[in-house]
């Protein structure tokens, strides 16, 4: 818990829930739930997974694995402030928290996954985002595609406007306002190898996802749904974007998340 990106909030009820941050994002952007989780007596760890919060060239030095070798390492050390330990992670990063159950099933007792997306396929997601999509792993190697990187939707992924506001103000605290080709095409792979290890997943999940959502179409969350191998929950949002854990619903996503982790696997 060294990094200055990092944050850590000590709870009362004994449990930890590891908060993992999205592609390109900083642990700040889990401040908005994490408020909520707390109020429920949860302890928060929200960890900077690995080649974040810099630049985009420290970011397209490292893979996905490296991601989740961010969340396994920063599970294990919060293990050990507390009794049971869950996590929740907006896109990639509530992949990357099931990838960490599949590998290591002792570490969590339940997960949450928000906004869950294979490919960028929402209503706002430009062409050209969508046909890279379905592009080959090498073509990051291409040096004409190397070094590019696509620009945010001006959403951002949030739906109201002041709230757009706060979380662009991160920018200037490590928040990548770009995504870079092969941070892209690391997290299709990412993908890929989830769709595959669906089935084999056990440890139980909630999935939260806007109807809405602008960047991930809800058919990500179905598939889901319909291939995970564990017990679980799919719960619909009707006034957000994709960043649900920062737009005008992020307080019922903290309390759905709480309920879940109490209701059934307490």
């Amino acid at each position: 818990m060294a990094d200055d990106l990092s944050f850590f909030h000590e709870g009362t009820n004994g449990k930890g829930i590891l908060l993992i941050h999205g592609l390109t994002g900083v642990p700040a952007e889990m401040r908005w739930v994490a408020k909520g989780l707390v109020k429920r007596g949860y302890t928060v760890y929200a960890p900077l997974l690995a080649g974040h919060g810099v630049d985009e060239a420290t970011l397209i030095k490292t893979k996905w694995q490296d991601w989740l070798d961010s969340v396994l390492s920063a599970g294990n050390d919060l293990r050990g402030k507390v009794d049971s330990m869950y996590s929740a992670g907006i896109c990639v990063g509530g992949k990357l928290g099931m990838a960490a159950s599949l590998k290591q099933p002792s570490l969590f007792t339940a997960n949450a996954l928000y906004s869950p997306c294979f490919r960028y396929n929402g209503w706002n997601v430009p062409l050209h985002y969508k046909i890279l999509s379905f592009a080959p792993l090498s073509l990051a190697e291409i040096p004409i595609f190397r070094n590019y990187s696509f620009g945010e939707t001006e959403s951002i992924g949030i739906k109201d406007d002041r709230l757009r506001k706060a979380m662009q103000q991160l920018s200037t605290e490590g928040v990548l306002d770009e995504f870079p080709v092969r941070a892209l095409q690391q997290m299709l792979a990412l993908s890929r190898w989830f769709k595959t290890a669906l089935p084999s997943m056990t440890t139980p999940a909630v999935i939260m996802h806007a109807r809405e959502d602008d960047l991930s179409h809800p058919k990500n969350a179905l598939y889901i749904d319909k291939h995970i191998g564990a017990p679980h929950e799919l719960h619909w949002f009707e006034d957000s974007y994709h960043m649900i854990h920062v737009d005008r619903e992020h307080k019922k996503v903290a309390s759905l998340t709480a309920d879940f982790f109490e209701k059934q696997h307490g």
